[in-house]
């Protein structure tokens, strides 16, 4: 081998032992405030399959993944907020941030995560409906982008605010510049229904296991005077306040109140000493895969608390707080 063959050479294997090979992603972060601990990662768009657990250590940590196409990754907070990354193959990312105060958390490394850092920027002091216009103004902006494609499911679907009108408009706009993104068709076909969706609709049909093994189906909740459909989770003090507030009402009811509810907990072990402490005894579904469990999916849960409220079988309100919650059953029963 001549000179400059072994050159080339030499310089192909330092390029490749130093950077990230072709087909995988790579995160390595830092972050203040958490020395020790850790928190979830899935994907919106079949990245990865399920959920996936990153530990931090001595307030690191780092995530390797095998990633042959470009795809949206979020990451869950232990207090279940919620902040995206976005994965190309053969790239790295480093994410830095603060723990107490996450909206301002930073990821380097490539376009897609720098356009996200100037939105997050922009937004980190607006009020919510604030935020809903100038992520509108950013999807409109930039309908090439996964980025667009991410804030249009958190701030026109999954949010308490969710327009499906809106979202319905912009997510066809999405697909004229992104005709192969199946996350946005699989989103288009979603919100065809959601649109449909309306008060006095029936809830949509699903079928799943309880945590003790019983059959649970849109039926309990149809075919009762008045039903409530109820998203919790252990970490989210909100939602257990709104179980317990649904089990003083059950007790009271006389039998016209029938509750189905959604625990969020990543495993069901936490989810059953919960429900055995608090002696709550109505179907409960916890298939271990928080916002892509097939349920939370087919009845567009993406939030916690979240809740659909019922009456004879029509849907009358959703998404309501539990001081919002309280009033409409008393208003109901």
């Amino acid at each position: 081998m001549n000179k400059i063959g072994y050159f080339i050479a030499s310089l192909t294997l330092i390029l490749v032992s130093c950077g990230v090979e072709s087909n995988r992603f790579k995160v390595e972060g830092r972050f203040l405030n958490l020395n020790q601990g850790e928190f979830y990662v899935y994907s919106i768009d079949n990245l990865i399959d399920g959920i996936d657990t990153i530990k931090v250590q001595g307030g690191r940590f780092a995530y390797d993944m095998q990633c042959e196409r470009p795809g949206t990754l979020v990451l869950v907070f232990p207090n279940f907020s919620e902040q995206p990354l976005f994965a190309e193959p053969g790239e790295k990312v480093e994410v830095r941030g603060d723990a107490s105060h996450l909206k301002e958390m930073t990821v380097k490394g490539t376009d897609d995560n720098e356009l996200m850092n100037k939105f997050r920027e922009s937004v980190v002091s607006a009020s919510p409906p604030e935020v809903m216009r100038l992520a509108g103004m950013f999807i409109k902006d930039h309908p090439a982008s996964p980025v667009s494609a991410y804030l249009l499911r958190k701030y026109f679907i999954t949010t308490s605010r969710a327009n499906y009108k809106q979202a319905y408009q912009l997510v066809q706009l999405l697909l004229k510049e992104q005709p192969r993104n199946g996350m946005l068709v699989q989103m288009k076909n979603k919100l065809e229904g959601l649109v449909q969706t309306t008060p006095n609709a029936p809830l949509p049909k699903f079928s799943a296991v309880g945590v003790n093994g019983e059959k649970v189906s849109q039926d309990i909740l149809n075919k009762a005077q008045v039903g409530v459909l109820s998203v919790w989770s252990t970490d989210n003090s909100e939602s257990m306040n709104i179980q317990s507030m649904l089990k003083t009402k059950l007790r009271s009811a006389g039998g016209k109140l029938k509750i189905v509810s959604i625990c969020m907990d990543p495993g069901k072990t936490s989810c059953k000493e919960t429900l055995r402490r608090d002696s709550i005894s109505w179907p409960n579904i916890c298939d271990e895969r928080m916002f892509e469990g097939a349920v939370a999916k087919r009845l567009g849960v993406y939030s916690i608390p979240y809740n659909i409220v019922l009456k004879n079988g029509k849907i009358v309100d959703r998404n309501l707080n539990s001081e919002q919650l309280r009033k409409k059953l008393e208003s109901m029963l």
